[in-house]
């Protein structure tokens, strides 16, 4: 496999973000009511995330390294800031439901972690490669919980229903159910991926 396939898979599986580093809890566990919503969040933060990589890789060797912090901040937010009037402009449903979690892209520790651990130390086809893994790692994530959440809450997927409402447990579809949820489906996961029998 290649070091830019070694790289994508690392985002999608051995270091997803979501289920195995743990981090971007906050909008992970907001706004994955239902598979849009959470697909709708990992696509924005992955759009983000590839881009803010790139950027931040071009510059790495020309941004003094006492203020790379807030030069990486300020790039993220304009790539935030571009998401977010794309979702207004085209998608506004979804920029409403999403809500605040949106400029929140900003200081979402997985864009933050990936621009001073990654970006600014290797060159701009793996960076760009790994936003482009750990984004996807992000939206599956979100995707398969935001489904999980709205089928047994809802009795529903991307809004098409199909269980009778006495099947719904409404526990899914508030906080607590996000918690379980990701509890069940990061034991899952680590059952598939560990090699051990």
């Amino acid at each position: 496999m290649s070091n830019l396939g070694k790289i994508f898979k690392n985002g999608l599986i051995d270091e997803n973000p979501t289920f195995v580093q743990v981090i971007g809890m906050c909008p992970t566990l907001a706004v994955t009511s239902s598979a849009i919503n959470g697909m709708g969040m990992g696509l924005s933060t992955a759009v983000v995330l590839a881009c803010s990589n790139l950027a931040i890789s071009l510059l790495r060797k020309i941004v003094p390294d006492k203020i790379r912090i807030p030069c990486f901040i300020v790039v993220i937010a304009t790539f935030v800031t571009i998401v977010q009037m794309l979702l207004k402009a085209y998608v506004p449903a979804l920029d409403k439901a999403l809500g605040l979690y949106i400029p929140l892209i900003v200081v979402n520790c997985i864009i933050l972690a990936r621009a001073e651990s990654f970006a600014c130390k290797n060159g701009p086809a793996a960076s760009f490669v790994d936003g482009i893994g750990m984004g996807l790692g992000f939206t599956i994530a979100l995707t398969i919980l935001g489904a999980v959440r709205e089928i047994l809450g809802a009795g529903s997927i991307f809004g098409f229903t199909f269980l009778p409402a006495t099947f719904n447990t409404l526990l899914f579809i508030l906080p607590p159910g996000a918690f379980l949820t990701l509890g069940f489906l990061m034991a899952i996961f680590n059952k598939i991926t560990k090699k051990k029998a």
